[in-house]
């Protein structure tokens, strides 16, 4: 396909956008597209630096990133443009919908299942990237997830202490509680648990340089006594927890194994247990079409990985466990404020990247990565919910910290 062909077929699907006006700047010429919307308004500018962009366009996310990687566009705000994009996802997805009966089967045998090996390899693709490079961007306790904001003005610090306490609250922690934590990160929550509601943690993680970061905070804070660091997927976990804890750590499961997942945190719990979970989760709509299509979230950033809907997660809880929903709250806009926050940071300290060996097309990736994200969270294209789930002998010991409701009614 030609260049100009493949401009010509763009620039039809941008004249059916809506939401908002995109601007395509090419050649010292401006194209406006699209219809704004005034009760809220969004401007997005698209600078074309080569012919070859549109080409790459026609393949999607893979090609928007792999063109801006290698400098074929760019904009002065890519929150608003992927925002823009975000409100015409219904009728991008509408097409992939009708070839996905035809397309799905195939595509879904070519994506192996996450097995304990691969998962290794794929978490170590991103997290062992450096702890320097996460430091960049990241609060104080290098939380690599949502951060709850007390207040309008809280600083992201704040913003992450904040979270650890509305976990471990929504928990109901005591001193007699054993909690297991599904994912460790850099162990800020194991840490954070044990020194502040002096119960006992297992905290499991399958990448080495977060382990070997988390078991140095444990010991910089005087808890070893109370916690223990594994380096185990959660499969080959053993034993029975009073509470159990994992923090947007779904998304790298894999969309095959996510009845294990849930089945196995079930199993891991007593009769009276209590398990909070974090997840990024996807529309239930767009669920079915997103699985089977590699994305470059899920082929440069987090192989392997997969969103879950609410839907997908109610099914299998019924299905593989006998817990059930007891809370759930929505905290997309923090998440969205947070990125927000690691973006304008990464930004701040982009050059450092060069120091710590990052070259100039990584730095422009992770700078989309995180715009991108962003604008989905902005959008409510993906959101971010807190999961309480109870196993039949729980009895909640205090008041709720959030109203019960029904996973399927969110």
């Amino acid at each position: 396909m030609s260049d100009r062909t493949a401009r010509a077929i763009v620039h039809r699907l941008l004249s059916l956008a809506r939401g908002g006006v995109l601007e395509v700047r090419e050649a010292g010429r401006v194209t406006r597209f699209g219809i704004q919307d005034p009760a809220d308004p969004l401007h997005a500018v698209l600078e074309v630096g080569s012919p070859a962009f549109y080409r790459q366009l026609l393949r999607g996310s893979m090609g928007l990133a792999e063109s801006y990687m290698a400098g074929l566009w760019t904009s002065p705000d890519l929150v608003a443009l992927v925002r823009l994009g975000a409100r015409n996802g219904d009728s991008l997805d509408r097409p992939r919908r009708w070839v996905r009966p035809v397309l799905g089967p195939a595509r879904a045998l070519t994506r192996a299942r996450n097995t304990i090996g691969r998962s290794r390899e794929q978490i170590a693709a991103h997290y062992d990237l450096g702890n320097d490079l996460f430091e960049l961007f990241l609060d104080e306790r290098m939380m690599y997830s949502s951060a709850i904001f007390p207040t309008p003005h809280a600083t992201l610090d704040e913003a992450a202490l904040h979270k650890l306490d509305v976990v471990c609250d929504k928990l109901e922690l005591r001193p007699s509680d054993h909690l297991l934590e599904i994912g460790t990160g850099w162990g800020a929550l194991a840490v954070h648990a044990a020194a502040r509601y002096g119960c006992r943690v297992t905290t499991t993680t399958i990448s080495r340089e977060q382990r070997a970061h988390a078991v140095e905070r444990v010991r910089a804070a005087g808890v070893e006594d109370r916690v223990t660091v594994l380096l185990r997927d959660y499969r080959e976990l053993r034993g029975r927890f009073d509470k159990l804890v994992s923090i947007e750590m779904i998304e790298a499961v894999g969309w095959k194994d996510f009845g294990t997942f849930f089945e196995r945190c079930s199993d891991l719990l007593t009769p009276r247990g209590l398990m909070l979970l974090q997840a990024i989760t996807i529309d239930d709509r767009a669920y079915h079409v997103e699985r089977g299509n590699p994305s470059f979230i899920s082929t440069y950033i987090f192989p392997g990985g997969c969103l879950p809907s609410n839907e997908i997660m109610a099914r299998c809880i019924a299905r593989r466990t006998d817990l059930r929903a007891v809370g759930l709250e929505d905290i997309t806009a923090h998440y969205a404020e947070t990125l927000h926050h690691w973006r304008a940071r990464f930004r701040a300290r982009a050059g450092e990247t060069a120091d710590l060996g990052y070259d100039e097309r990584f730095r422009r990736l992770w700078t989309l990565y995180l715009a991108y994200c962003e604008a989905g969270f902005r959008e409510r294209r993906i959101r971010d919910v807190q999961l309480v789930l109870a196993k039949p002998r729980w009895r909640r010991d205090a008041p709720a910290p959030v109203l019960a409701e029904e996973l399927e009614a969110a």
